[in-house]
């Protein structure tokens, strides 16, 4: 089995990270209209991939800054070879902590392929995010969505942690996030969704 880093740069090579943001496009909406701000914010895409959620927010007029983090070194280089407006970082995301905190951080289907994702939703909670700011992650490998039990086989990937929603939601609360609140956004027949959790630091 291969680890996370090595499945996703060999996805670039093969050009199946352009998927990515066609399967996830709908959901990620979804996610970034949870996030309702009157004033300019700042954010980071944490396991950002091709970059294109970054590229998608640097669109938006209220966003002043948006960074892109991702342990792929393929996929930033793609990302940076697409963008030359914006900051791509290449580091594990539990070796890396932003020079300044930032009010909203993203991340789609990420967080279970490490090994203790409390830890990283703890260091994302105490040093990545301002006060009153928000960490909204969004996932399809869960443990009530069934369709996905099979994945970690297929895609043979060394890591790929199945965890119910409950836990998902422990995880936040004790990391100290505070109105910690989920939903499954674009859920069909036997699909359960896209399971997104959002917390905000107090």
């Amino acid at each position: 089995m291969k680890s996370p880093i090595e499945v996703f740069s060999d996805w670039v090579d093969l050009g199946k990270d352009v998927g990515m943001e066609k399967n996830h496009f709908e959901p990620v909406l979804e996610m970034i209209n949870l996030f309702k701000s009157k004033n300019e914010f700042t954010s980071i895409d944490a396991g950002c991939g091709n970059g294109w959620l970054v590229r998608y927010l640097s669109n938006y007029k209220k966003c002043k800054s948006i960074i892109g983090v991702d342990g792929s070194l393929k996929m930033i280089e793609k990302a940076r070879s697409l963008d030359k407006n914006n900051k791509y970082f290449c580091y594990e995301l539990s070796n890396w902590n932003p020079k300044l905190k930032v009010d909203v951080v993203f991340s789609m289907e990420v967080f279970y392929y490490f090994k203790k994702p409390e830890k990283l939703i703890k260091q994302i909670h105490d040093k990545w995010i301002k006060k009153n700011g928000k960490l909204i992650m969004g996932i399809d490998h869960y443990l009530e969505n069934e369709e996905c039990h099979g994945w970690k086989n297929k895609i043979n990937i060394s890591t790929m942690k199945l965890i119910s929603k409950n836990e998902w939601i422990k995880y936040f609360e004790e990391s100290g996030f505070s109105k910690v609140t989920d939903y499954q956004f674009c859920a069909k027949d036997n699909w359960k969704g896209t399971l997104v959790i959002e917390g905000t630091r107090v």
